[in-house]
């Protein structure tokens, strides 16, 4: 993204931002100078810190100061067993990871990978190409390259699989099986330190995953301190010194330089809070728990709108967001730690804007950029199982809002007996209801077992648009709690430019496409950024409890040589449980409009509607006064779930396409396809009937 082309583009959308990061910068290489005196820790600044004079006497101090209030400290196991005994399938789903774990197998982006109990782990390893990322400084590694993805490799170096063994030696109460789970963690934790010396090679080249490779490491050796494998002066000196070797280099690489820093710089802090709080005597501690909490109060206030949407501009993110400022909140609250009534409370409506988009099922819509990414390592969740958080949150904050469903594994696991009875004294709360979050761009229409999920508003992160995609109008309709009609994801970022501009482009999404242009041009090189240009915005916004109204409108096209503006209707009709779709052109010259519906299997097929289904067509708000004679039926044949007809001109056909549930995975689906040569004004309508 060091492009000049990408910065004369800043410029001119937040000159600002420019400058304080031209600032950060300057305070970054600073910081680095300032890094390069102190590294690296060695065993005598260990012992130092820990008021030892040998490695035997470091160990015993280690025990002793093991007396916080953190979820992941000893004291805690027994509440937190307590409490996933209320939670059915925790404990086995536990002792699956940890086994997994054990045998060092890995799912990583939907492939799976095995190396063995005990046997060395290829952390360098791109299992998809086969390549491996050469053992040199971070500096000459070249990280980019075609048909490679470093994503994979860091998802082994993240270490999730650590804390996975740690849940099995805390459930498992046989002791030569727990010895087992404290020998692989002991094994596993070296293999990684020795085949990944400090500052070399892939796993050191994002500061992010180190920042959340220390956080894991850190709260597994606090769930392991009890036990005699890791006492062991010669595991604990190097492993306390890699973790102030993980938290020197986030505090000297902070993520903090890009024009409007992300969702990496919150996890640059929670990495730092975490070590810190959880061996403070480490050499720094002090100082970066102090740089953590004033970070994260800052950046909740940047990076999260007072609505309580992320400003990532995408619903998987705000996933991300939602578990990296949770985990925060939890680890400084056990450790006496107090992040601020405002940190707090903004946090607990990213959990009400959660509620409000999942689906019955807990599932949330698939809008901006999905890596899979979470910061958990507790339960598997499928990429779109959102409906976990919400009662994360119940749990975590007592707030009635929240309230309802099922107490899942991650408040056992983070706030043990106390949350659950937290939750358990909470009633119910009543459904969530259509509403509006105009600074995040979404907008979710809700009635008839229907959640209907809007884009329109300004690109994410205030502009740049790194994880947004060219969706302005697009929308997913949730039926009965599972999808029906989609956002077809992302697929990947930089092992493949052209699938990944692919997948976030116009024709990718559930909108208009006009004259076959994207809505915001955008450059093949710059796979993060997508400049300010739709001005997507909302002109009516009526809930109402027979009839949601919502009508939205982008001006991409006004640069065409003969400009058009788009203007998109929904009338969510409770009552006849059908969903309305109208779109208005208005502008000048006659134009090629496509707009497109893409589902999430190949389950679709072309049939004449019957009487009362075009009789409840014809009922709903502002549908046409006539449809094509062969309409779209969505759903499994005999299990049919929706019936889409159009308006008589627009002659929809089925195609082939594409569907990302997840990062790395594609697989085949369908899409519906329709449009017309119009000269606006000119209106295009079509109606989804509910089976």
């Amino acid at each position: 993204m060091g492009t000049f082309d990408y910065y004369t583009a800043l410029v001119r959308l937040a000159p600002a931002a420019v400058a304080r990061s031209a600032v950060r910068r300057v305070q970054g290489v600073a910081r680095q100078a300032l890094y390069r005196r102190r590294y690296p820790v060695d065993e005598l600044r260990l012992l130092q810190a820990y008021g030892a004079t040998s490695a035997q006497e470091l160990a015993s101090r280690f025990l002793e100061t093991r007396n916080t209030g953190i979820w992941c400290e000893g004291q805690q196991r027994r509440s937190v067993l307590q409490a996933l005994e209320a939670v059915p399938g925790a404990r086995e789903r536990a002792l699956e990871r940890a086994q997994a774990a054990l045998f060092q197998e890995f799912m990583v982006f939907g492939t799976r990978v095995a190396f063995g109990e005990g046997r060395p782990v290829d952390w360098s390893l791109d299992p998809l190409s086969g390549y491996r990322y050469p053992l040199e400084p971070v500096e000459q590694l070249r990280l980019l390259r075609p048909g490679s993805d470093p994503k994979y490799p860091w998802v082994l170096g993240r270490l999730d699989s650590l804390v996975a063994l740690a849940q099995g030696y805390w459930v498992e109460q046989e002791p030569a099986a727990r010895a087992r789970y404290a020998r692989g963690f002991v094994l596993q934790t070296l293999d990684f330190l020795q085949a990944n010396p400090l500052g070399h090679g892939v796993q050191w080249a994002c500061p992010m995953e180190v920042a959340l490779r220390a956080a894991n490491l850190a709260q597994a050796l606090a769930m392991f301190a009890e036990a005699p494998e890791i006492q062991r002066p010669e595991f604990l000196v190097p492993v306390l010194s890699a973790l102030a070797e993980h938290a020197d280099w986030v505090e000297a690489h902070l993520e903090d330089r890009g024009a409007v820093p992300n969702n990496h710089l919150v996890s640059n802090y929670v990495g730092l809070l975490l070590v810190g709080l959880l061996f403070p005597e480490l050499p720094g501690a002090p100082r970066q728990v102090g740089l953590a909490v004033k970070g994260l109060r800052a950046q909740m206030e940047a990076q999260v709108h007072a609505e309580g949407t992320s400003f990532e501009g995408s619903t998987p993110y705000h996933r991300l967001a939602v578990e990296l400022f949770t985990l925060a909140q939890v680890v400084a609250l056990g450790a006496g730690v107090d992040l601020g009534k405002g940190y707090s409370e903004r946090l607990v409506r990213m959990f009400q804007a959660t509620r409000a988009w999942c689906s019955e099922q807990g599932l949330a819509p698939q809008i901006g950029d999905n890596d899979s990414g979470r910061v958990f390592p507790l339960r598997e969740r499928a990429d779109l199982e959102h409906g976990y958080l919400s009662p994360l949150g119940a749990a975590l904050f007592g707030e009635p809002s929240l309230a309802g469903g099922d107490f899942p594994d991650e408040a056992a696991w983070l706030l043990g007996r106390p949350g659950l009875e937290r939750f358990q004294s909470l009633p119910p709360a009543a459904p969530p209801s259509s509403v509006s979050f105009p600074e995040g761009g979404f907008h979710v229409l809700r009635g008839a077992e229907a959640v209907v999920t809007v884009s329109a508003g300004r690109q994410g992160q205030r502009g740049v648009g790194g994880h947004s995609h060219n969706d302005k109008l697009s929308f997913e309709l949730h039926l009965r709690g599972q999808p029906l009609i989609v956002d077809p994801g992302t697929g990947t970022y930089t092992r493949n430019a052209s699938l990944r501009n692919t997948f976030r482009g116009t024709a990718a999404h559930n909108t208009l496409q006009v004259d076959g242009v994207e809505q915001v041009p955008f450059s093949r090189e710059r796979l993060f950024a997508l400049p300010e240009e739709a001005r997507a915005r909302v002109e009516v916004f009526q809930p109402g409890t027979q009839l949601d109204r919502l009508t939205v409108r982008h001006d991409g096209y006004r640069l065409l040589s003969s400009p058009v503006g788009v203007e998109r209707t929904f009338f969510l009709d409770k009552r006849e449980r059908a969903l309305a779709v109208t779109d208005r052109l208005v502008g000048t010259g006659a134009h090629d409009v496509v707009g497109r519906l893409h589902l999430p299997d190949t389950y679709a097929r072309l049939r004449a509607p019957e009487r009362d289904e075009v009789t409840r067509a014809l009922r709903v708000p502002d549908a046409p006064r006539a449809f094509e004679p062969l309409a779209v039926e969505l759903g499994p044949e005999g299990e049919a779930r929706a019936l889409v007809l159009f308006a008589s001109g627009l002659a929809p056909r089925l195609e082939s396409s594409s569907y990302s549930p997840g990062y790395g995975q594609v697989k085949q689906a369908c899409v519906v396809i329709y449009g017309a040569r119009r000269v606006p004004p000119a209106w295009l309508r079509w109606v989804v009937v509910f089976l």
